[in-house]
């Protein structure tokens, strides 16, 4: 059998493993394939006291031009194992280094409803739960029942249900930067509601007196994700389309249905206009998706917006409601309107997409400074025409806005 583990030779770019092309070296990568060897070498990077970053598909990540100064865990562990759940519904459970479209294919192909919204993402199936993935009006915290994880802090395997995760727009407690999702200084932290303690037979806790063992991973991540547990319906037909481009697609009318086959090939089919599925030819698909969250304002802020726009001859604003009274505004839109059109940047090896206006894009030759010097013009001159500031998707290593 091949090795559980493999550590990969220096030097080694990052840009390698990010659909961006960019990032520096790395100091050590190790290729985990089981879950055993994934614990294990976090848990052997903690205890060295090295800082650890994990890699799936590398399809959310900007890393920093000097790399990492660590230890890179590349998580490729594989399992996909569904469980009827009972009133027509299964529950998939899916290991982390799953290739999340693969896992969305096949849901599909096998009569289950829920996820075929999300087709045609890049990354791994850990990644959904840390950015609470979402498009075309489907979110996965609609659809996670719980979330398998390593916590650093306790050196313990732990299972966080839906309501322990503290899911909202773009984010959960796997990326929150809370205190409790972070690896606390000697003498440890509580875990968050919702998660329970406790160490399954066969993983020694290695913690005695109840002392975090990875002192070294102060203010790194807490939780790795082991493997996710969606809960889908058996049935033929999508949920209710909830998001006009995709209703317009399929041509149904928004709140009826479509058959899920007919639902993930029209969202792939949105995909790829967008440059938004991965081609090799393509250069405005060497990106990391939507660069921008669309930004959640307060109903006066949002008059403001309106104002801005109306003195600028720049139309109606589009608002969807966020709850609360809140408004969510499209960062494209906002984009656009001030003055960053598809296209900016050419022929600058770092631009705005020629295709969709949120994503930023290496046309094959950028660094990461030329991407970032790019995105803090943008969030400049969207907040000058607009009094918005843009926050970006991405999770940035290295680097900051």
């Amino acid at each position: 059998m091949p090795p559980a583990s493999r550590e990969q030779a220096a030097p080694l770019l990052l840009a390698d493993y990010t659909t961006l092309g960019l990032g520096g070296p790395a100091r050590r990568l190790v290729s985990t394939d089981t879950e055993p060897a994934l614990i294990d070498a976090v848990r052997t990077a903690d205890r060295a006291g090295e800082p650890v970053l994990l890699i799936g598909g590398g399809s959310n990540l900007v890393i920093s031009d000097a790399g990492f100064p660590g230890t890179v865990i590349h998580v490729n562990t594989r399992g996909l194992r569904p469980a009827d759940a009972g009133d027509g519904t299964v529950d998939v459970t899916v290991a982390a280094g799953e290739d999340w479209d693969d896992v969305v294919a096949a849901t599909v192909a096998d009569g289950l409803a829920g996820l075929e919204p999300l087709s045609g993402i890049p990354g791994r199936a850990g990644a959904t739960p840390i950015q609470n993935v979402g498009a075309y009006g489907r979110e996965v915290a609609e659809v996670i029942t719980q979330v398998r994880v390593y916590d650093r802090q306790d050196d313990q395997i732990q299972v966080i249900q839906n309501e322990g995760c503290s899911f909202s727009y773009r984010t959960s407690l796997f990326k929150s930067g809370r205190p409790e999702s972070l690896v606390s200084r000697p003498g440890g932290t509580s875990p968050p509601a919702g998660v329970p303690t406790g160490s399954p037979a066969g993983l020694s806790t290695g913690s005695p007196a109840g002392l975090p063992t990875a002192p070294g991973a102060a203010g790194q991540p807490r939780y790795v994700v082991l493997d996710v547990t969606f809960r889908l319906a058996r049935q033929p037909l999508s949920a209710p389309v909830r998001y006009a481009e995709l209703a317009a697609e399929l041509g149904v009318a928004l709140g009826e249905q479509a058959g899920t086959g007919e639902v993930r090939a029209a969202v792939i089919k949105i995909r790829a206009r967008k440059g938004m599925v991965l081609s090799p030819g393509d250069p405005d698909t060497r990106s990391a998706g939507s660069f921008f969250t669309n930004p959640v304002v307060t109903a006066a802020e949002f008059a403001a917006v309106e104002a801005a726009a109306a003195a600028r001859g720049a139309g109606p604003v589009p608002r969807h409601p966020a709850g609360d009274g809140l408004v969510k505004i499209p960062a494209a839109w906002l984009i656009e309107r001030a003055g960053f059109t598809k296209g900016y940047g050419a022929p600058a090896p770092a631009r705005v997409s020629a295709k969709h206006t949120l994503a930023l894009v290496n046309a094959g030759s950028a660094t990461t400074a030329d991407l970032l010097a790019l995105a803090r013009e943008i969030v400049a001159g969207v907040r000058a025409a607009y009094g918005v500031t843009l926050t970006p998707e991405p999770i940035l290593i290295g680097v900051s806005l």
